[in-house]
Parts: C-alpha cells; structure tokens; sequence
C-alpha cells in the first residue's frame, strides 16, 4: 500500500460525499470524540446535536477537529481532518437566518438528525434540547491509502454513484 495527500478539492469532495464524521473536542487536558453529521457550505460544516457534555466542552473551548472517511479496505480508504473553531448558533432572532440555513442544508441528508437525536439504550424519555453550530474550517488535509500494483481496486458503490474520490 502507498499513502499519498488529497488535494483540498479532493478533500472537500469526500466530505460533501460523507456527511458523517468524528468530531473531536478537549477540556483541561482531556480528549472527547463523538460521531457527528454535517454538511459543508463554503468554508463551515454545519451541524446539530442536543446539550451535552461535547457542547459544554466546545463552549469552554471551541478549538475542534473533524475527521471523516471513506473505507474500501485496508490497503484502499481516504480520511480528511479538518481543524477548526466552534461556533454556536443559539435560537435567537440575530441567528435566525444561520439556524434556518443549517437546517435546510442538513435536512437533505436521509436521517440528518443521527447520531444527535437518538434516545440511549437505558435512557428515560425525555424531550432533549437540540442545538446548531457550525466548524469554521481553518485547515482541512486529506490522505488516501492506495492498494499496491498488483491489486486491482473495485469501485465502491459511493463511487459509481457519485464518482472517484482519487480525483485531483
């Protein structure tokens, strides 16, 4: 296998493809990591998730990265990280607009409101308190593993959907 970079664009390709990633968080000290929809617009991904520890975490720190992937196989898979800084779209009348354009940009995606909106095994009813946000991307890197000569690498169907992520 051989490990090379993604261009931006090939980057930003594979995460208006995904639309499920890894977000992670710290405070004092200590890593946090959960899984996270989102979609991309310009330079942001836009998200939803209820009050909890990650949005206690992002307030108090709102340094974060994004990690999402696309696997194949071992030897066959491309990940992004993207670096960025949190941003909290609070349900007031300035962020109105910015709420309504989240929603609208993830309500596209089948089942947009997984993993945020999911009730816990174990966990009582309750009506839980959903916020957007957005990552201002301030870095974005992707690195892809490529099957040696030899192998032959079949398409996934993202791929033949949606065509190759191997493009520059």
């Amino acid at each position: 296998m051989f490990i090379e970079s993604m261009t931006r664009q090939a980057s930003i390709d594979l995460l208006e493809r995904t639309k499920l990633g890894r977000l992670a968080c710290s405070h004092d000290g200590q890593p946090y990591i959960n899984p996270i929809s989102f979609a991309l617009d310009a330079d942001c991904l836009y998200c939803v998730s209820t009050i909890g520890q990650k949005i206690a975490w992002m307030r108090a720190n709102p340094l974060v990265c994004v990690e999402a992937a696309e696997l194949v196989s071992r030897q066959d898979w491309a990940s992004v990280i993207v670096l960025g800084r949190y941003e909290e779209l609070p349900d007031t009348a300035e962020y109105a607009a910015l709420r309504e354009h989240a929603y609208d940009l993830l309500q596209k995606n089948p089942l947009w409101w997984e993993p945020a909106y999911v009730k816990s095994v174990g966990e009582r009813a309750r009506v839980p308190e959903l916020t957007y946000f957005r990552i201002h991307i301030d870095q974005i890197s992707g690195r892809r593993g490529i099957p040696e000569s030899g192998h032959v690498r079949k398409a996934s169907w993202r791929e033949k959907l949606f065509g190759s992520w191997r493009g520059h």
